[in-house]
């Protein structure tokens, strides 16, 4: 698979400077972990769920999390366990035929990960892991555990994708207390902890707060704040650090269809860039733009996504600028390695390469997985080219 893979050939030529490259859900952990992008997230007691998985496979999805956890009722747990190896089972036999994304399920209690993985039976190869909730490391390491032992009874590699979200984390007194627990137990199974989720819904509960749709989770102070010391202590780039993955943006009043008309009208003809931003903009994506700009610039890569309509923007924001690649390119070059300043190519900044090395190499890694765009090629431009006709 890979990110605009979904759009055609000579419309990727037009758009790349270098293209997004291919993986696989057995790619190295490093370059998957960066090529999540938008996770979309959908509730595993949906009746189509296998038709929903090829659909948004086809349209641009290359990771989802099918969730027995918040977004059913306790009712419905049974069922949606029973729905999920009735779906697996039918996207097995489509396997050959149709490009899967990545597929993780979110599970409630550890012991439905081996009991999961026994009742998938082959179907199993299409699972690339669970993703734990309300994750510390008292609760988190008995799934970690259940993890381990399901990999070893299926002979399939499997990742962990644990949430932070618990109270415990958000409150003062016991935050660093329990980031370093987070940290013990994820340090332990590094190997297989793909990526660490943010559940900034569950911190806002904690105080009873919802942001509005022109507010980012950065503009929330007690939810930002939290966001800094997760990175702080689990984002590190020293090699200690795990990929961190951006907050659900919970609004979706733009439909695609609001938008779409203007977007492929002639996408690429000079003059319009302006005017069709201006039109995501009255259609109220402004926020989400802006969080993802955020997430980006605050150490996150990758975001938890509840509707279909936000997965474009976030891949769209992914992509590297071919200025942003130029940059990095100049700063690892083999010469440069005893350090120094030069002025960027583009002569409007400068490049340090020691302190500047560490960002490089992950806008280096971002651009393996995501593309460097054109010279002229912008986020409306790759918005526009990957709606689907």
């Amino acid at each position: 698979m890979r990110h605009f893979g979904h759009i055609a050939p000579e419309v990727r030529q037009r758009l790349f400077h270098q293209e997004p490259g291919e993986f696989s859900a057995d790619s190295p952990a490093r370059l998957l972990s960066a090529a999540l992008g938008a996770t979309l997230y959908s509730p595993a007691t949906r009746p189509q769920l296998a038709d929903d998985v090829v659909k948004q496979a086809g349209r641009g999805v290359v990771s989802m999390v099918l969730c027995l956890e918040d977004s059913i009722g306790d009712e419905d747990v049974a069922e949606g366990e029973e729905n999920l190896v009735r779906q697996f089972t039918d996207l097995a036999g489509r396997a050959g035929a149709v490009q899967l994304p990545l597929l993780f399920i979110r599970v409630r209690t550890p012991e439905q990960i081996p009991d999961l993985v026994r009742r998938l039976g082959p179907a199993v190869r299409l699972l690339s892991g669970f993703v734990l909730p309300k994750f510390t490391e008292e609760r988190g390491m008995p799934f970690l555990e259940a993890l381990a032992s399901a990999e070893a009874q299926s002979g399939r590699r499997l990742f962990a994708m644990p949430v932070l979200e618990s109270p415990e984390l958000l409150y003062r007194e016991s935050r660093v207390e329990t980031l370093e627990g987070v940290s013990r137990a994820v340090d332990k199974y590094r190997e297989r902890v793909l990526a660490l989720r943010l559940g900034v819904t569950d911190f806002c509960s904690s105080y009873g707060l919802r942001r509005a749709p022109d507010m980012t989770a950065y503009d929330v102070q007690i939810v930002a704040s939290v966001i800094a010391d997760v990175v702080n202590m689990l984002g590190r780039a020293d090699g200690t650090g795990f990929t961190v993955t951006g907050p659900v943006w919970e609004y979706f009043r733009v439909q695609e269809r609001m938008f779409k008309p203007q977007l492929r009208r002639s996408p690429f003809l000079e003059g319009q860039a302006e005017e069709l931003r201006e039109a995501l903009i009255e259609h109220s994506m402004d926020g989400l733009l802006r969080e993802i700009t955020l997430d980006h610039a605050n150490g996150l890569l990758g975001k938890t996504c509840i509707h279909p309509s936000h997965v474009l923007p976030v891949h769209a924001l992914s992509v590297v600028s071919h200025e942003e690649f130029s940059d990095a390119k100049d700063i690892l070059r083999p010469e440069r390695c005893g350090g120094g300043v030069l002025r960027s190519q583009y002569t409007n900044k400068m490049n340090e390469v020691k302190p500047h090395r560490a960002w490089a190499e992950r806008t280096l890694l971002r651009a393996d997985v995501f593309g460097v765009a054109n010279e002229d090629i912008g986020f409306v431009e790759l918005l526009a080219a990957g709606i689907p006709a």
